[in-house]
């Protein structure tokens, strides 16, 4: 066992206490005996499981020569990585005909369990048994490792342990290439050392884990809605303020703007274009970045409604352009240009001047003149669900592929008195604070619940626990 295991004895990444974490935590009962396995980070096993590589209980990437004799016509699933899920599930929406995938794509049929095999998405877990496919075959994105279990491994089983702590943790340190670009060899998939009970035994596993991951999943579901719902209350709470106020008893007036609707009589409202000026921001080839002066990217503003952020990137500029494109309290920077129009149009305000910093070319940056804006006030407004509504609209009217400055510049943007803007900020920095607060221990509950979901199935397929009464209750 030693020998036949041998490669993996050097690989460790604490996967038994990892997997002794959920013994303790779920009460759940040991096996009566075990045995040394071999393996260095397995340790013991239970003492009727056998520990081999996985080559000798699995095919892996089946030849597509099985295939000879189906018609070309013949209709098959096509499955690109997008719609690989992660630990668990596949989406069938695609399907072509069999000459059309047959060659440059990857090949599975009904039962086969398929394993991402590039970064980041081997890490995350993506992986998936093949279920429901079109004509039992499938076809998907070369980025799949294919694993067809034999009459000694239950396809369940076998499911679990691709997505387990051990599987997933030793692959990751087994991949090699460049970059965004490294991958898992099939060589880690067959002399990956693992126990394997008797099949009887696979299959109580994997029902008992079918069961328990299915009601973690429901609780993470039923958490990630409450979260859904705190963001719906957020951005109407937005919404409402920057453009009804928080005097529930003002008296309103017609705003003129079909979309916007009736707002406070004593508000005005002006074109963008009149209360500042736009500037797209810089254009510098690849072989620039990394190091020199700071840079607020696309992301940047995309991710943040404030400025300035930690971990803006780094540019070689010169003087002429940190004059040019600088970086200053007050400046409120739009996404320009997007593959989506829904990601378009998106602000961030700088509230602290980032001294040497310029901005890149997928931004517009509004520049205000005058005090006719309040900086908080700017962060919600131009932040708001009504606005969003403009740009999807507009942009949807005239087809284009980026925001011009033009159709930037005609936004209509709401003026409370400057007071009143202060106050506004003020109120919603207070709700905003409150709501992050309770969206952040609903993500922080979700978090445990998933490396508890992680434990559980790694102790079920390492024996650390013994689930086999509780699978046949």
């Amino acid at each position: 066992m030693n020998d036949e295991c041998g490669m993996m004895k050097g690989k460790t990444d604490g996967s038994a206490h990892h997997s002794s974490l959920i013994t303790h935590h779920y009460k759940r009962q040991a096996y009566p005996a075990y045995k040394p396995s071999g393996v260095a980070w397995l340790g013991n096993v239970p003492s009727m499981w056998s520990v081999t590589r996985l080559r000798f209980q699995v095919k892996i990437n089946p030849v597509k020569s099985e295939l000879r004799g189906i018609p070309e016509d013949t209709t098959v699933s096509f499955v690109p990585m997008e719609a690989v899920g992660e630990y668990g599930g596949l989406r069938l929406e695609q399907t072509h005909p069999l000459e059309d995938v047959a060659n440059g794509y990857t090949y599975f049929r009904d039962g086969d369990v398929v394993v991402a095999k590039i970064t980041p998405c081997f890490e995350n877990g993506k992986g998936s048994i093949a279920d429901g496919l079109e004509n039992g075959i499938g076809f998907g994105t070369t980025e799949l490792h294919v694993l067809r279990s034999s009459s000694f491994m239950d396809r369940n089983y076998l499911f679990y342990l691709t997505i387990s702590h051990a599987f997933r943790k030793i692959g990751a340190s087994y991949m090699h290439g460049a970059g965004g670009q490294k991958r898992v060899p099939d060589d880690f998939i067959r002399d990956f050392c693992h126990p394997i009970p008797a099949i009887y035994e696979q299959r109580a596993i994997a029902s008992f884990l079918d069961c328990e991951t299915a009601r973690i999943d429901m609780l993470i579901e039923k958490k990630q809605r409450q979260i859904e719902l705190l963001q719906e209350k957020r951005s109407a709470l937005i919404s409402h303020a920057v453009t009804k106020g928080l005097d529930p008893d003002a008296k309103m007036k017609d705003s003129g703007i079909e979309w916007l609707g009736q707002i406070p009589a004593h508000w005005g409202t002006r074109r963008l274009r009149y209360l500042g000026y736009c500037q797209n921001g810089i254009n510098i080839g690849a072989e620039k970045f990394g190091t020199g002066y700071p840079f607020v990217s696309y992301g940047d503003v995309y991710n943040n409604s404030a400025l300035p952020v930690v971990g803006s990137g780094l540019v070689e500029s010169s003087d002429a352009d940190r004059t040019r494109y600088s970086v200053e309290t007050g400046d409120v920077f739009f996404t320009r240009t997007s593959e989506t129009i829904e990601e378009i149009g998106f602000s961030s305000v700088c509230f602290k001047t980032i001294p040497d910093a310029v901005f890149a070319g997928f931004l517009i940056r509004f520049r205000p003149v005058g005090k006719t804006l309040n900086i908080g006030f700017s962060e919600f407004h131009f932040r708001s669900d009504h606005l969003r509504a403009f740009f999807v609209k507009e942009m949807n009217l005239v087809t284009r592929a980026s925001l011009s400055q033009d159709l930037l510049k005609d936004m209509p943007v709401l003026l409370p008195p400057i007071e009143e803007q202060a106050q506004i900020a003020s109120i919603l920095n207070q709700k905003m604070t409150q709501i992050t607060s309770l969206i952040q221990k609903i993500q922080d509950s979700i978090v445990k619940l998933q490396e508890h979901r992680t434990a559980l199935i790694s102790a079920a397929v390492t024996g650390k626990i013994d689930v086999r009464k509780e699978a046949s209750a």
